[in-house]
């Protein structure tokens, strides 16, 4: 390592704690990729291999993407089972001493990514865990983007396979002292990028406490240590660990769950054809996960079996109320994806927006669910928390239609914060005086083609075409730029303006942007509710 100029020595330092990831190391507006990572990259992304000077008697090879439109790169990855270890610059280039320090903020794995066209509405992302004990193995499953979390203790890993691939998980996480004859039936059989990890936990999390065995918390444990290593950031968006039996649902062994076309075909892998497509009418995203589960897990115990349909006839008999709910469903994002986003991090205006919109339709699906003639109903709504206050924060913080960039402004309402306010009146009263300065000099000068305008690079001015500068009066303007058919030109009080109104629209944008931060913080205090 030591013939390498001081970038690549960094470089293979980070790459050797990721060996089994692509590293995406941020230089510039490109990820960069080198040595083995690029030439894998450029062949599975289809991107031109280079090569650069390292220090070294050899060109290393490189590839990159930019850092802009690196998400459908890093999906194309995650489809075929890889993981991507995402490295940014983690110190201000100007102010660093020798090679700017980078730092990995990010593991991307099949089963830990959040957004993008690997997540499907209708279906759970979940990733697995398994543990092996004296007799037995524990099973563990999380979905990062809906917070749910399940645990089990399953005799046969015969059954733990079934499982897996009944929930679909796409990663496997696994102690590196399990047999290899194992890991390797659990990569074939459930088609699974495999993990490993065997750290121990600094601390447990409440998530876990209401659970019944020292094995099943073990087995949830090792889950979470690796969710808690890969990710880097919140998890406070977890539910508590639910425990479940396999005897409390229908035994469907691998291969008669792939033949009876519960959830998928078996030629096309995909929902139109199978069982679920047939009986999915849910409004929901949730509600389409949920129906999904319910078809993987068949209930057996006639209790819980005639419960669910004492409900479900009586939603028929109140056929008003059932349409009223069907609608206002219709109104309902997905709230344990958004709840996601804003423990990640990652919320953007219009997801608030969305849960907005939902949180309007709480209280009356709160009212038409208490309205139902069945005591499970009533005691249903009574749970059934509205969350007006931050109903009320939504409302009164956030514009309708606000623009997807956090940076640009037009996010925040007028009145939530004075201070912007104050910004607000400052830009516009500039741009009214700039818009009466362009009649006045029409009128003085009598040159109605004569215009103020504005561009990034040479901020306000006022434009005369070549035609009428004979009508201009001597020393009126100082000249600005020349173009091919016009000049254009400045004046010290346009000057003044402009200084006023373009600090005001930068204090503008660098305030909305800590506003919304600040409103993410208090959405995340919701989460739990």
């Amino acid at each position: 390592m030591a013939g390498y100029t001081p970038m690549i020595q960094q470089y293979l330092k980070i790459k050797a704690e990721y060996q089994d990831a692509f590293l995406f190391f941020r230089l510039g507006d490109f990820y960069e990729m080198f040595f083995e990572d690029a030439k894998k990259a450029s062949q599975e992304l289809e991107i031109t291999l280079t090569s650069r000077d390292g220090g070294s008697s050899e060109r290393i090879p490189m590839c990159g993407v930019p850092y802009h439109s690196c998400s459908s790169y890093i999906e194309q990855l995650i489809k075929k089972g890889y993981k991507v270890a995402i490295c940014e610059q983690v110190e201000d280039p100007k102010s660093a001493k020798g090679v700017v320090k980078r730092e990995v903020v990010q593991l991307i794995t099949p089963g830990t990514v959040m957004d993008g066209k690997g997540i499907h509405e209708n279906e759970n992302n979940f990733i697995a865990s398994v543990s092996e004990f004296q007799h037995t193995y524990g099973l563990a499953f999380s979905d990062l983007t809906t917070g749910e979390n399940l645990v089990t203790v399953i005799k046969r890993l015969d059954d733990v396979i079934s499982e897996i691939y009944s929930v679909g998980a796409k990663e496997i996480v696994v102690s590196r002292n399990l047999d290899e004859k194992d890991v390797a039936l659990l990569k074939e059989r459930c088609g699974a990028t495999i993990s490993f990890e065997d750290e121990q936990a600094d601390e447990v999390p409440d998530i876990v406490n209401g659970l019944a065995s020292k094995e099943l918390v073990d087995t949830f444990m090792r889950l979470y240590v690796y969710l808690q290593r890969t990710q880097k950031r919140s998890l406070d968006h977890l539910q508590n660990v639910q425990a479940y039996e396999l005897e409390e649902a229908m035994k469907i062994d691998l291969y008669s769950k792939r033949n009876l076309e519960l959830t998928e075909t078996i030629r096309s892998k995909n929902k139109k054809g199978s069982l679920l497509w047939l009986l999915d009418e849910t409004k929901t995203a949730m509600g389409g996960r949920l129906l999904k589960q319910w078809i993987d897990r068949p209930l057996i115990r006639k209790g819980q079996i005639e419960e669910r349909q004492e409900i479900v006839e009586t939603l028929i008999a109140h056929l008003f109320e059932r349409e009223d709910l069907r609608e206002r469903l219709k109104e309902v994002y997905d709230l344990e994806r958004l709840a996601g986003r804003v423990a990640y991090g990652n919320v953007n205006a219009r997801d608030l927006i969305q849960l907005k919109e939902s949180l309007k339709q709480v209280p009356a699906i709160k009212q038409l669910v208490g309205s139902l003639d069945h005591p499970k109903a009533k005691a249903r709504a009574e749970k059934i928390d509205p969350c007006g206050d931050l109903l009320n924060l939504l409302e009164d913080s956030l514009y309708e239609n606000p623009p997807l960039s956090l940076k640009e402004g037009n996010l925040i309402k007028d009145g939530y914060h004075a201070k912007l306010d104050e910004y607000r009146d400052a830009s516009k009263n500039g741009k009214d005086w700039i818009a009466r300065l362009e009649q006045q000099e029409r009128e003085y000068t009598g040159i109605r083609s004569l215009k103020v305008g504005f561009n990034k690079v040479f901020g306000y001015y006022i434009e005369v075409t070549k035609a009428n500068i004979h009508l201009l009066e001597e020393g009126r303007y100082e000249r600005k730029q020349t173009l091919t058919n016009a000049e254009r030109y400045i004046t010290p009080e346009l000057k003044e303006k402009e200084a006023l109104i373009l600090e005001a629209e930068n204090n503008i944008c660098e305030l909305e942007y800590e506003l919304f931060s600040e409103l993410r913080s208090k959405v995340k205090e919701y989460i739990p509710r």
